[in-house]
C-alpha cells in the first residue's frame, strides 16, 4: 500500500476545504482532529488487516465444495475489523447507529481499504451500498429488521440485477414475485455475476433482488425491487430458516479473485421469501440509488488501484538501475511515470470532488441541493467510466515500466492490472456509460446540468495564475466553448436519421467530455498548488511542483485527443455504425 504522505490532505483539505463542513449544522458535532483519527484509523486497519493477504487471496481465491464456499480466514478476520471500527455504518446518520461522516471523509478512508486488497473491500462497500437503498427506500419494518445488523456488520448485502440472457438489458429479466397471503413474495428466478453472492463472512446475506410482479406493466416500468435474506427468521425471531436461495456455482475473474462472484438460484423449490421495498414497480428507481453509488465506487476503485501501480513502479524505477543510472532518469520512463500521475491523480482529483458533491447537497439549501443533484447525475457516467478507462491504462504502463518484472507473479503490477481490468465492465459497461452521457444526461432539464457544470469550471478559469494554469485554463475555456457552442447541433443530430451514426459516436463524447472534466480536475490541482508553493519546503515543495508539471503534462499530451474525438463527433461519422457484420 503505497501513498505519497501528502496526496489525501491535498485532495481532502486544499483542494476541497472539506474542514468547512465542520461549521455546518450536519456535521457540526465533528471536528478536524476526528476527522483525522477516522481516517488514520483506516490507514491502521487497511495496513496490518487487508494489505497483507491482498496477494494472497489472489492466488487462493474462493472454492466452492457443493456445500459451502470456502475462503481465507484473512478475509474474515478483516472484514470483522472493519466493521467493528463502524466503517460499514460510517456515514449514515447518528440516529441510526451511523457516525454522520462527510462522503468526503469516508472516501478518504476508502482509498487505504482499496489500495490495500480490492477484493476483500468489495464486501463491506457492497454492505454499505445495499444498507443505503434500505434505509432511503424500505418500509420502517424492513429498516428495523435489517439496518441495524447489516450497519453493524452481522448481514452483508449484495444486488443482484443481471440475468444469464438479459446482461445489461434489464427490460428482459424474468425473476417473477408472486404475493402472498402473508404480505410477503415467492421469489423464482437466476442471477448471474453477483458480487459476495455466497460467503460465511456474516450470519446472513441480505440480497437486494429486481424481479417483476405478474400483471405489472412491460419492460423496466414492471421491475419492483425486493428484499431476499439467505436466511429468514423463524417464529421466535432467529434468524435460522434457510430461504430457498441456492449457490449454483462460484465464476472464476482475471481479478478481484478474492470476491466470490455467483450464480444465484432464487425459489428452486418454491419456497424463497421476498419482500417488497417501496412501491410496486419502481425497483429500477430505487435500485439506482445503489448503482449510482456503486459506479461512483467503481471509479474510485480503478483510480486507486491505478495509483498503486504508479506508486509501485515510481519506486522500482528509482532503485532499477541500468546503463549506469536509475532507470527514472530515462525520458521514456518518465513520459509513462507522467502519464501515469495524470491519469490516476486526476481521476482521484475527480471522484473526491463528486463525494463532496454528495457533502455539498446534505448542508445547502432544497433548491441549491437540486442544482447539486443535476451536476452529479451529469458527472457520474464520467466518474465510472474515466477512471476505469485509464486507471487499467495507468497499470498498464506501470507493467511497462518493470519490463520483464512486470509480467511477472512475483511482483504486484500484473495482479493491479487484472483487478482493474474488471472495472470497465462493473455496474455497467463503459459503453453503456458513454450512451447513458450522449442519450440522456447532455440533455436533462434543458441542459441545466451542463450549465451548471460550465459555471463551475469557469470560475476556476477565471481563478487561474501561473503559467502552467493559464495555459490549461485557456485550453479548457476553449474546449467548453466548443462544447457548449456544438450541443445544439448534437440534439438535431440525435432527433435526426443520423440518430444511429450519432450513437455509435457515444464512446467519443465520453472522450470530450471526460478529458474535459479531468482537466478541470488539474486545473483546480495546479491553482491550489501554485497558491501553496511559495511557502512550502522539503518535499512538500516538490510536491506542489510535481502537482504543476502532472498539469502541464495534461494539457500538453492528453487533451489534443479531445479535437479527434471531436471531429467524428461533429460529422456524426458513420464508420461503425455502417459496417456490415458479414464483413469481419
Amino acid at each position: 500500500m503505497l501513498f505519497n504522505p501528502h496526496e489525501i490532505p491535498f485532495q481532502i483539505y486544499e483542494c476541497l476545504a472539506t474542514s468547512e463542513l465542520t461549521k455546518t449544522e450536519v456535521f457540526g458535532e465533528h471536528d478536524i482532529g476526528t476527522f483525522n483519527d477516522v481516517i488514520r484509523t483506516a490507514e491502521t486497519i487497511a495496513k496490518e488487516y487487508f494489505a497483507p493477504h491482498n496477494h494472497t487471496a489472489d492466488s487462493n481465491e474462493p472454492k466452492f465444495d457443493g456445500e459451502r464456499v470456502h475462503m481465507l480466514d484473512e478475509v474474515k478476520t478483516a472484514y470483522q475489523h472493519y466493521a467493528d471500527a463502524g466503517f460499514i455504518a460510517a456515514k449514515f446518520p447518528f440516529e441510526i447507529g451511523g457516525m454522520q461522516l462527510p462522503e468526503t471523509i469516508t472516501t478518504a478512508c476508502a482509498s487505504y481499504f482499496m489500495a490495500a486488497n480490492p477484493s476483500t473491500t468489495a464486501y463491506p462497500f457492497l454492505t454499505s451500498a445495499a444498507a443505503n437503498v434500505i434505509a432511503h427506500c424500505a418500509c420502517e419494518s424492513l429498516q428495523g429488521q435489517f439496518l441495524e445488523p447489516m450497519l453493524t456488520g452481522r448481514f452483508s448485502g449484495t444486488m443482484a440485477l443481471t440475468e444469464p440472457h438479459a446482461g445489461s438489458s434489464l427490460a428482459e429479466i424474468t425473476t417473477s414475485a408472486h404475493h402472498t397471503e402473508d404480505g410477503s413474495y415467492r421469489i423464482k428466478g437466476s442471477k448471474l455475476y453477483i458480487s459476495g453472492g455466497e460467503h460465511e463472512l456474516t450470519e446472513n446475506i441480505v440480497h437486494l433482488v429486481l424481479a417483476k410482479i405478474p400483471g405489472g406493466p412491460d419492460g423496466v416500468k414492471g421491475i419492483s425491487l425486493f428484499i431476499v435474506p439467505k436466511y429468514r427468521q423463524d417464529e421466535q425471531g432467529a434468524w435460522s430458516m434457510r430461504n430457498d436461495v441456492t449457490l449454483a456455482g462460484l465464476i472464476h475473474k482475471l481479478g478481484y479473485r478474492g470476491t466470490t462472484s455467483t450464480a444465484l438460484t432464487f425459489g428452486e423449490n418454491g419456497d424463497c421469501h421476498g419482500y417488497l421495498v417501496g412501491e410496486p414497480h419502481q425497483g429500477l428507481r430505487y435500485m439506482f440509488m445503489m448503482m449510482n453509488e456503486a459506479r461512483i465506487g467503481v471509479g474510485f476503485g480503478a483510480a486507486m488501484i491505478g495509483y498503486q501501480g504508479y506508486r509501485y513502479a515510481l519506486d522500482y524505477a528509482k532503485d532499477r538501475i541500468q546503463g549506469g543510472q536509475a532507470i527514472v532518469e530515462y525520458g521514456d520512463v518518465k513520459r509513462m511515470l507522467l502519464a501515469q500521475k495524470a491519469y490516476t491523480e486526476g481521476a482521484m482529483a475527480l471522484c473526491f470532488y463528486g463525494a463532496s458533491l454528495l457533502d455539498e447537497q446534505k448542508t445547502c439549501s432544497p433548491e441549491q441541493g437540486k442544482d447539486v443533484a443535476l451536476l452529479l447525475d451529469l458527472l457520474t457516467p464520467i466518474i465510472k467510466a474515466w477512471p476505469s478507462e485509464y486507471g487499467p491504462k495507468a497499470n498498464d504502463l506501470a507493467i511497462q515500466v518493470l519490463g520483464g518484472s512486470g509480467y511477472t507473479r512475483e511482483y504486484p503490477v500484473e495482479q493491479y492490472w487484472r483487478d482493474n481490468r474488471l472495472n470497465p465492465i462493473h455496474e455497467g459497461t463503459n459503453g453503456i456509460q458513454a450512451l447513458d452521457l450522449l442519450g440522456r444526461k447532455l440533455w436533462q432539464a434543458n441542459g441545466a446540468g451542463c450549465q451548471l457544470l460550465a459555471q463551475r469550471m469557469m470560475q476556476d478559469i477565471q481563478a487561474a495564475h501561473g503559467t502552467v494554469s493559464l495555459k490549461l485554463a485557456k485550453k479548457l475555456g476553449d474546449a467548453l466553448t466548443q462544447l457548449n457552442d456544438g450541443l445544439p447541433m448534437f440534439a438535431q443530430i440525435l432527433q435526426s436519421d443520423q440518430q444511429s451514426a450519432m450513437l455509435s459516436n457515444a464512446d467519443n463524447m465520453m472522450k470530450y467530455c471526460g478529458h474535459l472534466v479531468i482537466g478541470w480536475m488539474w486545473l483546480r490541482q495546479a491553482n491550489v498548488a501554485y497558491a501553496l508553493i511559495t511557502d512550502a519546503q522539503g518535499d512538500k515543495h516538490d510536491f506542489y511542483q510535481g502537482k504543476i508539471h502532472a498539469a502541464q503534462y495534461y494539457a500538453d499530451w492528453e487533451m489534443p485527443a479531445m479535437q479527434q474525438a471531436w471531429e467524428l463527433l461533429v460529422k456524426a461519422d458513420s464508420t461503425c455504425s455502417d459496417t456490415q457484420v458479414s464483413w469481419f
